[in-house]
């Protein structure tokens, strides 16, 4: 096996562990979100521990940045790669016909991602950091001496355009795991006719379930507050 493609294959598998690993990431991110349409007083205990606890907030947060960062410009990476390559894998193959929109336009989906990922942290982390370590309160409490987080929440989502935008960040981040989530298993050849259907059938219900779980949170902020 030649260097050159010995490159790309661990650029694939690192592309496919970073992307298992936002995965797990994601799925507790909805948890504790989801908290909020149960129990308000839930999800305000649940979202303190998460911002104050140390080995969240300077261990785990700061390796999630880096696998943000890192699966983003590795998708980057291998979109020029693929795309350099197709002129002449196109005159030996026309495989690529039977390809969903989803494999082939998943650097569309990665951006549109990355721009809601941009309009998230400016919603809720970028105020959080600055309440929390430019004016140094760690309390999380609001005037009325009662945790914020609920009330912060709420008032993003009363906002109908900011939750369209939301919307339909969930419908792309729904066609990026469609395709990514079953990708990340066969970029580590783990392909076999007993476990693969099972693969291919969580995967879909993952990259439904959980971003359509996303939006209900939204809209039932919105429409019931």
């Amino acid at each position: 096996m030649s260097k050159k493609k010995c490159s790309s294959l661990g650029r694939k598998y690192w592309m496919a562990a970073s992307g298992l690993f936002l995965i797990i990431f994601l799925a507790q991110h909805f948890t504790i979100n989801f908290l909020s349409v149960v129990s308000a007083d839930a999800f305000n205990e649940a979202s303190h521990f998460m911002g104050t606890n140390p080995f969240v907030q300077f261990i785990l947060q700061p390796i999630l940045m880096a696998g943000v960062v890192f699966h983003f410009v590795m998708g980057f990476v291998l979109e020029i790669q693929n795309r350099s390559a197709r002129p002449i894998k196109y005159n030996v193959s026309s495989g690529t016909a039977n390809a969903t929109w989803m494999s082939k336009n998943m650097i569309i989906s990665g951006i549109t991602i990355l721009l809601f990922l941009l309009l998230h942290f400016i919603d809720f982390w970028f105020p959080e950091m600055h309440t929390k370590y430019v004016l140094g309160d760690m309390s999380g409490l609001n005037e009325a001496g009662e945790y914020r987080y609920y009330e912060e929440l709420v008032e993003e989502f009363s906002n109908p355009l900011r939750v369209g935008v939301y919307i339909l960040a969930f419908i792309f981040l729904s066609l990026h795991l469609l395709h990514g989530f079953q990708s990340a298993f066969q970029s580590f050849g783990l392909r076999h006719p007993k476990y693969t259907p099972f693969i291919k059938a969580f995967g879909n219900f993952f990259a439904i379930v959980i971003p359509a779980g996303f939006a209900v949170i939204a809209i039932y902020h919105y429409v019931a507050h």
